[in-house]
């Protein structure tokens, strides 16, 4: 979906919490290492900021940009914000800035209009708000058209095939995904009465290792598979987090078949 943009150690190898560089990927969050060995401190990249949030849940709920359902678009947005607060991901200022615009429309929206106002108070409140999404989504656009012409330049030059979508069919993975995806685990769990049993919550190392154990032995595998192992809350924080690290360390690639599709990984082989 997007590139990778890095500021790293190019000798960090770590595959664990313990040597975790700081990194910033498009797309993706950093991780760094949070004062004890097995916590990870997650911060979002600075590509994907609240008005991508937006854009990509008024595509997930198809609907019109011009017509936005604020009060439903702005219910979904708190609930995005508040699972990363629940996975301690250091969200921007700007997420929280857009909670409150979103907050203070959706009520200027539920408000009646005055039939005596006039005209030029009669403007939609959305209006501002769509103008902001359409601008950044041409900007996002622009961007794109750049790195696939960047793209082709480089396969012209050194005469290798351009990789299309007729060769690569799948569609990339974001941030959100995940976080759709671990959204509906989340919502499972709490629908399920599990027995409480005493017993050694996972470590971070293990449940990355299990990670590498279950794709490899898939070679292909449904993350949701991943997430429904996970025995507590928790542990599907965890296990989230044990997925951005193998992406970060460019151990997996994540891959959906189509938009908001089920979200595999795959093993990337060695350079």
């Amino acid at each position: 979906m997007e590139d990778v943009t890095q500021t790293t150690d190019p000798e960090s190898t770590a595959t664990t919490a313990e040597a975790a560089p700081t990194i910033s990927v498009a797309g993706q969050p950093s991780i760094t290492p949070d004062g004890d060995s097995d916590q990870l401190k997650v911060t979002l990249g600075d590509f994907e900021g609240p008005l991508d949030l937006l854009l990509y849940l008024i595509r997930q709920e198809q609907v019109n940009i011009y017509d936005i359902p604020v009060a439903r678009i702005t219910d979904e947005y708190l609930r995005y914000l508040q699972l990363m607060q629940e996975l301690d991901l250091t969200v921007a200022g700007d997420f929280l800035v857009m909670a409150a615009q979103l907050i203070e429309l959706k009520s200027r929206m539920l408000l009646p209009r005055d039939p005596l106002a006039v005209e030029e108070e009669l403007t939609d409140p959305r209006a501002e708000l769509v103008n902001r999404l359409l601008e950044h989504e041409k900007f996002k656009a622009a961007a794109e058209m750049l790195w696939s012409r960047a793209t082709v330049e480089r396969a012209v030059f050194t005469r290798a095939e351009i990789e299309t979508d007729k060769n690569n069919p799948e569609v990339a993975v974001g941030l959100f995904d995940l976080l759709r995806v671990f959204q509906e685990i989340l919502a499972r769990h709490k629908e399920e009465v599990l027995l409480e049993i005493e017993r050694e919550e996972m470590t971070m190392a293990e449940m990355i290792d299990r990670l590498r154990n279950m794709v490899r032995s898939a070679g292909e595998l449904n993350l949701m598979k991943f997430f429904e192992r996970a025995q507590s809350r928790r542990e599907l924080v965890v296990a989230f987090l044990s997925v951005l690290e193998l992406v970060r360390l460019s151990e997996i690639s994540l891959k959906q078949r189509e938009t908001f599709g089920e979200i595999t990984a795959q093993a990337v082989a060695p350079a």
